[in-house]
């Protein structure tokens, strides 16, 4: 049994999109696994009573399986990301959707609100596995072979090689527990595949994965492979590079698919919204949430502008987290790492 604490206040289209995407991953989810909506009470009562009352009214016999949790505080998007660990907002819906995990009262927690509150209320609360520095934002990308799990996407501007190495294990066992991959083979980004390529931090990080050898390292991958899902030396499962990097490169594949499909659209005088649907796996809703890793607990991070599905996707993502026990590998993989590191 999974308990599955949802953020109803976080994100753009919050409550009506969180309400709505607990309510569709309902449809998907065994009897046994519920959701906890976390926010305040009246506004999500009233929400609910709404889309039960319309939409989603073949749902109502499913309302026992959501239990609303009490938040009086909201984090906004605008605000600096110390307010989630300060006084103003220690009751907010983020904060006390995370306390749940370590009080014992919920297995994971899914926001689309605010991520730098987010990321810094998941590191003090749920606290880093042994021997981690920083934890990372696991992302996504849609490829023309299959999806590749890049990281940092965002949590960390710069990074030591150490770290980026650090990063290299947590997104195996993410591509291992959560995509399904036996042995993925992980790429450091850089501006050249040769291992002399890269700035220092990367030639560094470089030779560290090519020491480990507990991972399958292909070596420095370029942009250009990632859409392709494989460099000229084969498929790639995982790209590593800082969170810097990663950011950008997220902002531009989120953008640029889009573009691409207006331009033929209107060249090919097709119709623009039925071109999309043909490229559905380009959608990041399809992906539903990026997991934090790195701490003790599950921490699933949604873009703001999520709509239901996608909130509903990024629910089955928490909850596939949780069946894996990925968080629990992650720190059996961590400690073995270091320790023959150390020994070493």
């Amino acid at each position: 049994m999974a308990r599955i604490a949802l953020d109803a206040m976080g994100g753009d289209f919050a409550p009506q999109a969180t309400v709505a995407g607990a309510l569709l991953a309902l449809r998907e989810l065994d009897p046994a696994h519920s959701v906890l909506l976390v926010g305040r009470t009246a506004v999500v009562e009233a929400q609910l009573a709404e889309l039960l009352g319309g939409e989603y009214a073949d749902l109502a016999g499913r309302r026992d399986r959501l239990t609303i949790v009490e938040a009086p505080d909201v984090i906004e998007m605008s605000d600096k990301p110390t307010v989630a660990l300060k006084g103003s907002k220690a009751n907010s819906s983020m904060v006390v959707g995370l306390r749940l995990q370590t009080e014992g009262k919920a297995d994971a927690f899914v926001s689309a609100g605010n991520t730098g509150a987010q990321m810094a209320a998941s590191t003090v609360l749920l606290k880093l596995h042994a021997g981690l520095k920083r934890p990372a934002i696991a992302t996504l990308f849609p490829t023309a072979r299959q999806v590749v799990v890049v990281l940092d996407a965002g949590a960390n501007v710069d990074c030591s090689a150490d770290e980026l190495v650090d990063f290299a294990r947590l997104g195996s066992v993410y591509a291992e527990d959560i995509l399904g991959r036996d042995n993925p083979c992980v790429g450091l980004l850089s501006i050249g595949e040769e291992a002399e390529k890269g700035n220092a931090v990367v030639k560094e990080a470089n030779q560290l994965l090519s020491a480990a050898g507990e991972l399958n390292f292909q070596g420095n991958v370029e942009g250009r492979d990632i859409p392709k899902g494989e460099s000229d030396r084969g498929p790639i499962d995982v790209v590593v590079c800082d969170g810097f990097v990663g950011n950008v490169l997220l902002k531009f594949y989120e953008s640029i698919a889009p573009v691409l499909l207006g331009l033929v659209a209107k060249g090919a005088g097709l119709d623009r919204a039925q071109l999309m649907g043909a490229f559905k796996h380009l959608d990041y809703s399809s992906y539903g949430g990026a997991p934090l890793l790195g701490v003790r607990g599950v921490s699933i991070i949604s873009h703001g502008k999520s709509s239901p599905v996608a909130i509903k996707n990024a629910v089955l993502v928490a909850l596939r987290a949780v069946e894996t026990r990925m968080n629990d590998h992650i720190g059996r993989r961590l400690a073995e790492s270091h320790g023959a590191t150390e020994a070493a």
